[in-house]
């Protein structure tokens, strides 16, 4: 047995006092529990006696244990031990419903002349109450979470055992009122909408991740006492980054799975809940009027699109003619670093905005006029296969080719774009090019699932009062949907362009866009206009599965471990192939395992008409929120620190094309530190993508898989989803390259 095994074997305190408090504790608790259950079984069942056990066996872990010895050794064992302190003990202790067991497993003489008068003082029940008042109960904890962090007062707990203890009180007592909102043990009362602990939680996780950064990336050592070399020959610098991610991930994941369990059951139809509006609002009530007009003119989408030829055209002329440094041409800077970033924004809060406004719509437009093609696109090519296919491609060029890092590639890569859409629609009818072979639209019209904006009839009574369904077979001034997405039956933003042909067809102005609940068609699975249902389209489900778990690779291909990996293969042909290998480890083979994994444990308890490929193919679904906000923590980090890269470019142009006297500031496009709220941003855009994730898991589970066992169907699905988070955590507190700046 080695000698830091032998130390943490002798390192346990057991003094002889706090051994028998904690005894008594569970001994009066479980004889209050058990008087109880003759009274309310119902109430107090055998898990509240397990549970209250399980959180004073953990105290006296954190306490007693040689967490508490080797806490002034090393800084990731003391980070544990806040942990327990902090987020696991005092939860476990409020399920327990303490209050009325250990009232009542106490000596019913000390109950009533002891602890009763102060029990029924007004001033100390008022005072009490005060104190779990949940904006008071979040600045205790918080400030007092970042008070004891602070190095001074830091290092005076770790050289002064008195003050050891206080800080250890204050976390603990702290927490004991934090987490009492959140459990509301019985037979106390919430002060507060439930709805509001989400937020309460979140902010609470900020100023986590916020301390945690510290450690992370602070670059130096912040409490002098473990500046000797910590046990096991870690560096003092390595244990407080080991620290810092033990409180960044374990933290973060205590403080997004009861924030997730509280969403489920008001979502679920809790009597308190907040419940989404039924009625249908008025028109006017629904889209603003100058919004709606817009959206109703006829030249609204040409003139959006105009905009962006422009702008694509002068990517294509800088990035042919133009400077051959990725930084200086606007072909190395707008759609790898502006036009990227905004369109994840835009799909996560406004909705396929992009293919509203795609520049590439009007060559489409234009071979239409011209050709008037009666094809249609060929039977076999009629699902999202190719387009699966088209967009695993992309990945693996971006990286092989660094396309980001040639203007020349990235401007024949849109006139290629153009001569597609031209060639497709001048050949076959009904959007083939859009429908079947986009990346960049089948990339918009994944995400588009969780928009909180769709294009959707106001009045279903309306539709089926209509004789003449423009809409879909359009009329003399408008076309009907080219993408044959009849609106009566259409639900929710898939294959759907924005091209507000609709909108502007309809005769009773019952088509606008209009606000959804994001995601909520993936939880009902209803039939879909020209798709039919998600859970009946494995290619549907091959396409999100590769978007999802591409997300995580692309970014992974920022990180050392994987540019040193291919660096090493530098030759022209051999790149490609390692890169190939890579993508088809991380993106096909390893997904492919997990959902079959996940699809084999979860389908014995999914009902008896549910099919694996059903099963695989409905969850992939709900991976959906998980991968865009990694796309979102990705792009993110490269439109904030390269988002002023724009403007010596376009100084340069004004300069070469006007002879203006500007000068280009090529400062601005070298970033030389992170903004310091990008990796909070980043992490909360992440918890967000996971709580929604885990709310969809767990609402496919219990609403159309197992009603009386979800948690067996929610559990691999819900580990997956949990193994991404802590992947994506991993990825983003990783130094990434900070493509297409001056400085690389």
């Amino acid at each position: 047995m080695n000698s830091i095994a032998v130390a943490a074997l002798g390192s346990w305190t057991l003094d002889v006092p706090v051994v028998a408090l904690f005894l008594t504790i569970a001994a009066i608790y479980f004889r209050g529990w058990r008087r109880l259950t003759k009274l309310l079984p119902r109430q107090f069942p055998t898990s509240c006696l397990l549970l209250f056990w399980l959180g004073l066996a953990l105290l006296f872990i954190a306490l007693e244990s040689p967490l508490d010895a080797f806490s002034s050794l090393l800084l990731q064992a003391h980070m544990v031990q806040h942990l327990l302190l902090m987020m696991v003990v005092p939860p476990l202790l409020l399920l327990g419903q303490p209050m009325l067991p250990i009232l009542r497993g106490l000596p019913r003489p000390f109950v009533k002349e002891g602890l009763g008068p102060f029990l029924r003082w007004p001033a100390l029940r008022g005072f009490s109450g005060a104190l779990v008042i949940p904006w008071v109960a979040w600045l205790l904890y918080n400030l007092t979470t970042v008070f004891w962090h602070l190095p001074a007062l830091y290092e005076l707990a770790l050289r002064s055992p008195a003050w050891h203890n206080l800080e250890h009180a204050c976390f603990f007592w702290t927490a004991m009122l934090f987490w009492w909102p959140v459990v509301q043990p019985w037979p106390s009362r919430s002060r507060w909408n439930r709805w509001g602990l989400i937020p309460y939680l979140l902010a609470a996780d900020l100023v986590n991740t916020a301390i945690a950064g510290s450690f992370v990336f602070s670059g130096k050592v912040l409490y002098p006492s473990y500046a000797a070399a910590p046990l096991g020959g870690l560096s003092p610098l390595t244990d407080q980054m080991a620290a810092g991610v033990i409180m960044w991930v374990p933290g973060s994941i205590f403080y997004l799975v009861p924030a997730t369990a509280i969403a489920m059951k008001l979502m679920n139809g809790s009597r308190t809940a907040w419940r989404f509006p039924t009625r249908i609002p008025s028109p006017k009530e629904q889209t603003p009027g100058l919004v709606h007009r817009f959206l109703r003119w006829r030249y609204a989408r040409p003139a959006m699109q105009s905009v962006f030829f422009i702008a694509a055209a002068a990517v294509v002329i800088d990035g042919l003619y133009g400077p051959r440094m990725s930084p200086m041409n606007l072909a190395g800077v707008l759609p790898w670093i502006h036009w990227r970033g905004l369109v994840v924004l835009a799909l996560l809060f406004a909705g396929n905005l992009f293919c509203m406004a795609c520049p590439f719509m009007l060559p489409r437009t234009a071979a239409r006029k011209l050709l008037r093609p009666k094809r249609r696109w060929p039977a076999f090519l009629r699902s999202k296969w190719l387009a699966a296919a088209l967009f695993l491609i992309y990945l693996w060029a971006y990286e092989a080719f660094s396309l980001w890092d040639s203007p020349a590639i990235t401007a024949w890569i849109v006139i290629g774009y153009f001569l597609a859409a031209f060639a497709i629609d001048g050949l076959f009818r009904g959007a083939s090019f859009c429908k079947y072979v986009c990346p960049i639209g089948q990339f918009n019209f994944v995400h588009s699932l969780l928009s909180p904006l769709e294009i959707k009839v106001r009045s279903q009574k309306t539709c089926q009062s209509c004789k003449t369904f423009d809409c879909i077979r359009g009329n003399e001034k408008q076309r009907g949907c080219e993408l044959y997405l009849f609106q009566p039956k259409k639900a929710g933003n898939f294959d759907c362009t924005f091209c507000l042909d609709c909108v502007q067809s309809c005769p009773h102005d019952n088509v606008a866009l209009l606000p959804v609940i994001p995601a909520q068609t993936i939880i009902s699975n209803p039939y879909r206009s020209s798709l039919g249902r998600l859970s009946n389209r494995p290619d549907l489900a091959a396409l999100v599965l590769v978007v999802v778990f591409g997300a995580f690779a692309h970014a992974f291909g920022m990180l050392p471990p994987f540019t040193d990996f291919v660096s090493r293969f530098s030759g022209v042909a051999a790149r490609p192939i390692i890169v190939a290998a890579l993508m088809a480890f991380g993106i096909v083979l390893i997904p492919a395992l997990a959902v079959w994994g996940c699809t084999i444990l979860s389908e014995p308890s999914s009902g008896p008409n549910q099919s694996l490929r059903a099963i695989a193919s409905t969850f992939a679904f709900s991976l959906l929120p998980i991968g865009a906000a990694m796309w979102a923590a990705h792009l993110l980090y490269h439109l904030a620190t390269g988002f002023l890269s724009i403007l010596p470019v376009m100084e340069r142009l004004l300069h070469s094309l006007l002879r203006l006297p500007v000068q280009p500031n090529w400062s601005l496009a070298a970033m030389p530190f992170l903004p310091h709220w990008l990796t909070p941003t980043q992490i909360l855009l992440l918890d967000a993508g996971l709580l929604l994730t885990l709310y969809l898991i767990w609402r496919i589970a219990r609403d159309r898989m197992n009603r009386s066992r979800p948690a067996r169907v929610f559990l691999p699905w819900g580990s997956l989803a949990l193994a991404l988070y802590g992947i994506g955590i991993w990825i983003l507190l990783e130094p990434m390259q900070m493509r297409g700046m001056m400085m690389n």
